[in-house]
């Protein structure tokens, strides 16, 4: 892992894969619209919209990996969940899921049962 400007973790697709087979939990934090278009498997859905409803369900126990679609929303979350949360167990996916299926990693174009 490495530091974002602003002391922000940053974790790359291969080595999130890793953290993900270790025990981490992989957060999506776009709208509904991009992720009804594709997920990542196993990633949880927490729109950064509702972000102050939903921080405090996250883990303090296990590595935390936010995702958007490129990793600049999913940054900037991180940065305000360990400023403002104090949450010291939070890592960026850097390129969020275009990375993560460049580096030939599994996505999700299924489409969600309303």
């Amino acid at each position: 892992m490495t530091e974002l400007f602003g002391g922000v973790p940053e974790t790359n697709a291969a080595e999130a894969a890793d953290l993900i087979a270790a025990g981490a939990l992989m957060v999506d934090i776009r709208e509904a619209d991009e992720w009804e278009e594709v997920r990542i498997p196993g990633a949880i859905f927490k729109p950064l919209s509702e972000i102050n409803d939903w921080f405090e369900e996250l883990p303090r126990d296990r590595t935390v990996i936010l995702q958007c679609r490129s990793g600049n929303r999913s940054a900037m979350a991180a940065a305000a969940l360990i400023r403002e949360a104090g949450m010291n167990n939070v890592v960026n996916l850097t390129g969020g899921i275009i990375a993560w299926h460049q580096a030939g990693l599994p996505i999700d174009l299924e489409p969600i049962p309303h």
